[in-house]
C-alpha cells in the first residue's frame, strides 16, 4: 500500500472517529500525522510538525481573544440587543442581514476569511441570545463571506484573476465574481428557508420597550430593553472599529490587529484578560489546526494527486462542470481553497478540455470556483472554523461541528448539481 493511500486512510479514520466519539479530532489528527509521517513515511517529527498552520492559529487566537473580551465585558450583548432593534423585531431578517453584511465586507477588500473573522463572533452571539439556530446563522455568515471571496479587490479574487489570463480568460473577474455570488446566495437562502428559517418570520415582536425597568427577554425571547453603553464598551467598540478600518483600508493582518486590540483593552481595563482567556474556544482551535497538520501530510505524500487523477478519468464534455465542482469541493473541505485548490486546479482547465474533446473555459472555471467555495462552511475550513469558534461556550459545539461538517460534505453534491445546471445545461 502506497504512502498516499495510507495518508488518505488516516484522514478518513480521523473524520469517522470524530463523528462517533468525544475525542478531539485535532488531537487525533496530530497523532495520526505523526504515526503515518514518521513510521510509514520516514519523515522527521520536525517535517510533520511543519504542517502546523501557524498563520491560521494566530488568526484564530487573536480574533477569538479580542471578541472574548468583548463578550465578557458585555459589549457583544449590547450589540446583539441593538442589532435586533435595527431589524424591527423580525427574527427572520437578522441572519439575512448578516449574510449581506459579511458579503459586502468581503467584497470591499478584506476577503472571505477576514470578513468571517470580524463578523462571526457578533453574529453567533446575536443568534444565541435571540434563539436563532447557530447552524442557520453559520450558513448565512459562511456563505456570505464566500459570496464576496472572488471580488477583484479581495485576496482570493486577486489570486484567481491572476490565473485567468493564463488559461485564456482575460477580463473575466467581474463575471466570475457575480457567478460565485449568485451561486452562494441561492444556496444560503435555499438552505435558510428549507431548514426552518421561515419559522423565524412569525416571531414578530413589539420591539424595545423604553419604559421597562431593566434588561430582559420579552415573551418569545426577542424584544429586550437595551443595556446602556459604558466607557469600557465604547473603548471596545472603538478598538473593533479601528480593526475594521485597518483591515479594510490599510491591509492590516486581522490576527495581528486583533492581538493589538486585545492588549489595548487589557491595558485600558476594559475587560478581564484572564476571564477572556478562559472564554476562548480552545477546543475548537485545537480541532481545526490539528486536522490541518494531517492535511499537510496528505499533500506532501501525494494523496491529493489521487483526486486529480480521478477528475480526468470520470469527466465527459457534458459532465465536466459537475465533476470539476465535486472534486474541487471535496478537496477544499480539507485544504486551502485559495492557497492550494484553485491554484492547483484552475491551470489544468485548458488541458482537461483538450483531453475531453470539448468544454467551455468560463463554465469549468466558474464550476471550480463555486464548488471549492461552497464547502467552506465546513468546520475543517477556516470560514466554518471561525463561525464555530464564535459560538458561545454554553452552545453544544460538538453538535454544531457535526452539522457544519455534514453541510460541507453535502455541498460537494449540491455544488456539482448546481454547477452542472447553471454552467452546463443553462
Amino acid at each position: 500500500m502506497s504512502l498516499a493511500v495510507i495518508s488518505v486512510a488516516a484522514l478518513v479514520l480521523a473524520l469517522a472517529v470524530s463523528c462517533t466519539s468525544t475525542v478531539n479530532v485535532g488531537v487525533l489528527a496530530i497523532v495520526l500525522a505523526w504515526v503515518v509521517g514518521v513510521y510509514f513515511g520516514g519523515l522527521s517529527v520536525a517535517q510533520v510538525v511543519s504542517g502546523f498552520p501557524t498563520s491560521l492559529f494566530l488568526t484564530l487566537v487573536g480574533v477569538t481573544l479580542l471578541f472574548a473580551q468583548a463578550q465578557v465585558n458585555g459589549t457583544l450583548d449590547r450589540i446583539a440587543q441593538r442589532t435586533v432593534g435595527l431589524c424591527r423585531g423580525h427574527a427572520g431578517i437578522i441572519p439575512i442581514m448578516f449574510f449581506f453584511l459579511t458579503a459586502g465586507l468581503a467584497s470591499i477588500g478584506p476577503g472571505n476569511i477576514a470578513a468571517a473573522a470580524l463578523v462571526a463572533p457578533t453574529g453567533m452571539a446575536v443568534a444565541s441570545r435571540y434563539g436563532i439556530s447557530l447552524f442557520l446563522m453559520a450558513i448565512m455568515i459562511g456563505n456570505g463571506a464566500s459570496a464576496g471571496a472572488l471580488s477583484p479587490l479581495a485576496p482570493t479574487g486577486i489570486i484567481v484573476d491572476g490565473i485567468m489570463p493564463t488559461i485564456g480568460l482575460p477580463d473575466a473577474e467581474w463575471r466570475m465574481y457575480f457567478n460565485n455570488f449568485f451561486a452562494h446566495a441561492v444556496v444560503a437562502f435555499g438552505g435558510y428557508f428549507l431548514l426552518g428559517g421561515w419559522k423565524l418570520f412569525v416571531r414578530r415582536e413589539a420591539g424595545i420597550d423604553p419604559h421597562a425597568d431593566g434588561a430582559g427577554a420579552a415573551p418569545g425571547g426577542l424584544a429586550v430593553v437595551p443595556d446602556a453603553f459604558e466607557m469600557r464598551h465604547w473603548l471596545t467598540l472603538g478598538v473593533i472599529a479601528a480593526l475594521l478600518v485597518g483591515v479594510i483600508g490599510f491591509d492590516l493582518n486581522v490576527g495581528m490587529g486583533a492581538f493589538a486590540g486585545a492588549v489595548v483593552l487589557t491595558l485600558g481595563r476594559a475587560a478581564d484578560e484572564a476571564q477572556a482567556m478562559r472564554a476562548m474556544p480552545w477546543r475548537v482551535i485545537v480541532m481545526v489546526t490539528g486536522v490541518t497538520v494531517l492535511i499537510a501530510l496528505l499533500e506532501r505524500t501525494g494523496g491529493m494527486d489521487l483526486f486529480v487523477d480521478f477528475l480526468a478519468r470520470l469527466a465527459t464534455p457534458r459532465s465536466v462542470t459537475a465533476v470539476a465542482a465535486f472534486f474541487t469541493g471535496l478537496i477544499s473541505i480539507y485544504s486551502s481553497t485559495s492557497g492550494v485548490v484553485l491554484p492547483a486546479f484552475l491551470p489544468t482547465i485548458p488541458g482537461l478540455i483538450e483531453r475531453l474533446g470539448g468544454g467551455d473555459l468560463m463554465a469549468v472555471a466558474s464550476a471550480m470556483n463555486v464548488g471549492a467555495h461552497l464547502v467552506d462552511v465546513s468546520p475543517l475550513s477556516t470560514t466554518g472554523a471561525l463561525c464555530l469558534a464564535g459560538a458561545p461556550l454554553a452552545a453544544d459545539n460538538r453538535a454544531l461541528f457535526n452539522k457544519l461538517l455534514a453541510w460541507g460534505l453535502s455541498m460537494t453534491l449540491v455544488g456539482a448539481v448546481m454547477c452542472w445546471v447553471f454552467f452546463g445545461v443553462l
